[in-house]
């Protein structure tokens, strides 16, 4: 273990939380990660198994990827009139800010000495042009903050950095789609390195079905449920991000992996299987048209870098935009999975968000 100050990156999810441990050095380097199962846990409890997993006297400074920033732009050293802030847009976000600000508070008890930084999920896409993240409804609640944000956006960022690393600026530069495919799943269009429009909008539910989540929803479908249902607006919320997606499709699972297994047998399986293939080809296919054609096209997270049959499914109609993969590289999820020579180039991309975490913390704690 590592003797000098080290840096812990905190990535929550819904039902676990990835942890990372890293030197502080230039660039970071990774001691450790983990996960720990967060499902039903107290943020006291959650703490609790961190500090069995690591020794906070060598934690020095913490990291938290925050998923809803609105406009914070920029990582940030957590202080009180951060928190107030962040509690005060929670109701933009009640699925992810509270649970992320009690940790944040809980470290600060438990652990007063480390210094606390958080990243925000939705500061990629600041550059979108105000026509992306325009919502068609009655002006005053844009005024309100009611607009697209995006999120993923830490991936996204790493993603971009690989790209440039392994394929050159210029190929990063040019006309990218960048579909960061797992339980939670969205696309960004890219151009000249800034992002231009995405999936996700106004909350992580929009855009894509996912693994528990609708996507994108006809809002006469909310008016007829609320009609014919009579559901209160918690359980209006609790459909359509955990009840929803391939699992309220399947009935059966919103894991990717099991739907692969049981589609042959099971047709409520292959038609979720279908249905995110068929989404996501049609995303790539709405950003092409943003971006006015296609360069580079990514693959990432945990169906996107692990699922070569999803990537086919995915592809095999976007020949149109200069897509011809091959079937040997995308079978042993090869950096580059598209033909020698095909027009657009299919890369896969293993993300690494907590890398993105731990480079802003050494940036920010030690300057």
């Amino acid at each position: 273990m590592n003797s000098g100050p080290q840096v812990l990156t905190v990535n929550g999810g819904s039902t676990s939380v990835k942890f990372a441990l890293f030197a502080v050095e230039q660039p970071p380097r990774r001691i450790l990660n983990g996960s720990v199962e967060s499902g039903g846990l107290s943020t006291d409890d959650l703490l609790q198994s961190l500090e069995k997993r690591i020794d906070f006297g060598q934690v020095k400074a913490a990291g938290h990827r925050v998923v809803h920033g609105m406009e914070h732009t920029e990582p940030e050293t957590v202080t009180d009139a951060l928190l107030d802030d962040l509690r005060r847009i929670s109701v933009y976000d009640p699925d992810h800010l509270p649970r992320e600000i009690e940790l944040i508070e809980k470290m600060r008890e438990r652990h007063p000495g480390i210094a606390q930084v958080v990243c925000f999920d939705t500061a990629f896409h600041r550059t979108m042009p105000r026509v992306a993240k325009l919502l068609p409804i009655p002006r005053r609640f844009d005024a309100r903050g009611v607009q697209r944000y995006g999120f993923h956006g830490l991936s996204y960022t790493y993603l971009m950095e690989e790209l440039a690393r392994v394929a050159g600026p210029a190929r990063a530069g040019g006309r990218v789609i960048l579909a960061h495919l797992g339980g939670g799943a969205s696309l960004a269009a890219v151009r000249d390195g800034k992002c231009v429009d995405t999936s996700m909008g106004f909350t992580p539910a929009g855009g894509l079905p996912m693994s528990t989540r609708t996507g994108d929803l006809d809002p006469g479908v909310l008016a007829y449920l609320l009609r014919t249902e009579n559901l209160t607006p918690a359980q209006f919320d609790s459909l359509i991000h955990n009840e929803s997606g391939l699992l309220g499709v399947s009935e059966t699972s919103g894991d990717m992996r099991e739907l692969m297994q049981r589609r042959s047998t099971d047709e409520r399986a292959a038609e979720a299987v279908e249905l995110f293939c068929y989404q996501t080809r049609k995303w790539i296919g709405a950003f092409a048209a943003v971006l006015d054609g296609l360069d580079t096209l990514v693959f990432s997270g945990g169906i996107g870098e692990n699922n070569a049959e999803v990537r086919h499914m995915v592809c095999e109609q976007l020949g149109y935009l200069g897509i011809q993969l091959d079937d040997a590289r995308n079978a042993v999820h090869a950096p580059v999975i598209s033909v020698t020579g095909s027009r657009a180039t299919v890369r896969v991309i293993k993300t690494d968000e907590e890398a993105i975490i731990a480079r802003e913390v050494c940036r920010i704690a030690f300057p």
